[in-house]
């Protein structure tokens, strides 16, 4: 179904709140991206770090009202305000738990150029034409009707923010113009764009250009200091990067947990591990964090050095470092 148009809820994440009028100043020095670059028709992704650069959390950053949303992993929220609470005391911001108040829809359109698109019209198209949201082609655009948001979150995937109270409402029209669809197929298509993500088991164990967050537009080197900034640049400018995102297949049929290390047989110690899953129709499709020379060697195998084994695909991004810097 990742190939067709549909929707399904996006369950997995919640919504962390920082209002007042101080919002954004407290969040510039705490995130990795720049919340210079945010307005009401642009969001961004991002990341929270450690001092020594690891990551806490990534999310999708947007304002909203007097402050910002960040939607991330559901299990993250609670020690993620716990850290930033830390840091805020002395600020005119509010860090709140606004999961609650929100229902999130993921709507993945037909790819550009689709045959039945030019028959008879893009289903989600013309469900985003219905509630008023015009959105751009833009990646991070946004669109605003009301109390919803929309957000281009790849080319063919958009995420409706719609506040609790309207959601029965929105899914009718949601369901009226599209199949739903389990989370699964949300999340291949996410793999399939490359973009990584934190979960619960891998808090702490990557920095940012380990998931290319750099190449997504996740993290920005003008902005100046924030938590974990030397890391980040030093990796960045001396080019010390030794493991970084691939998008992998495994034909296999139970998904690897995000963390399961990932092996080379002629190596004593992993050399990888799982960021994300999802079942494709001929297996398994994932991104994986790997040591750039293990891949050199093709041979890598999930969970031990005699595991299934990984077979190597494309991303829809090349890094380039000239320009993740001008950010």
């Amino acid at each position: 179904m990742a190939d067709s148009a549909f929707f399904c809820v996006l369950s997995h994440e919640g919504v962390v709140a920082v209002r007042g009028s101080d919002a954004s100043k407290f969040l510039q020095g705490q995130l990795t991206c720049n919340l210079n670059y945010l307005d009401q028709d642009h969001a961004s992704l991002g990341a929270r770090c450690t001092q020594k650069g690891r990551m806490q959390s990534s999310f999708r950053i947007l304002l909203q009202g007097d402050g910002c949303l960040l939607a991330m992993i559901s299990e993250l929220i609670e020690p993620q305000l716990a850290d930033l609470k830390k840091y805020a005391v002395f600020s005119k911001s509010k860090l709140t738990d606004e999961s609650a108040a929100w229902v999130r829809f993921g709507l993945q359109q037909l790819p550009a150029g689709d045959t039945g698109a030019a028959d008879a019209g893009d289903p989600s198209q013309a469900l985003l034409g219905e509630l008023e949201l015009n959105l751009a082609e833009d990646t991070h655009s946004v669109a605003r009707a009301g109390e919803l948001i929309a957000v281009r979150a790849s080319a063919d995937r958009v995420e409706l923010w719609v506040p609790a109270d309207q959601a029965p409402a929105v899914q009718t029209k949601l369901a009226a113009h599209l199949p739903q669809a389990p989370l699964n197929e949300w999340l291949l298509g996410q793999v399939r764009a490359g973009i990584g993500q934190v979960m619960a088991q891998t808090r702490e164990l990557f920095i940012p250009q380990m998931l290319n967050l750099q190449a997504v537009g996740g993290v920005s080197f003008k902005k100046g200091c924030y938590t974990g900034q030397e890391i980040v640049a030093r990796m960045q400018y001396l080019g010390k990067l030794k493991r970084r995102l691939y998008r992998v297949a495994l034909a296999a049929d139970t998904l690897p947990e995000p963390g399961t290390p990932l092996f080379e047989p002629s190596r004593n110690s992993a050399i990888g591990e799982v960021v994300l899953a999802a079942q494709a129709a001929n297996g398994i499709e994932l991104l994986a964090v790997l040591q750039a020379d293990a891949v050199e060697g093709g041979e890598i195998h999930v969970g031990d050095a005699s595991g299934p084994l990984l077979s190597l695909l494309t991303l829809p991004y090349e890094l380039d470092r000239d320009r993740e810097i001008q950010r």
